[in-house]
């Protein structure tokens, strides 16, 4: 069960790798980077994340869980998500598309 103060969040990744296509996927997630950049900057900031957010559902979005998402998905340490990050925090973020990423890799390696 979900307390009161978390987002909830419904893992929609497979079905849209499903129907978009891996390539397609991609370009969504880029656009989903789009909807949120600070156009000054060219970056994922807390600022533009917490102005952003209501774009994507997430008008609810506490401060402390954007300083969450940033800090998670931070890898070069700027306190911003460039685009590779953000793109790279979604795929981490939906356990089914990591689980079938996964199998897949192990049949690869099963049948080479």
């Amino acid at each position: 069960m979900a307390s009161q103060n978390s987002v909830v969040f419904e893992d929609f990744f497979p079905a849209m790798v499903e129907k978009l296509g891996a390539e397609g996927f991609m370009k969504e997630l880029c656009n989903g980077f789009r909807l949120l950049v600070d156009g000054d900057k060219g970056v994922i900031t807390f600022e533009s994340l917490k102005k952003n957010s209501a774009l994507l559902g997430l008008q609810d979005m506490s401060d402390e869980e954007a300083i969450c998402m940033l800090r998670e998905g931070d890898l070069d340490g700027d306190g911003a998500l460039n685009e590779m990050e953000f793109c790279t925090l979604m795929l981490r973020l939906s356990p089914e598309l990591m689980n079938s990423s996964m199998k897949l890799l192990v049949e690869a390696i099963v049948n080479f």
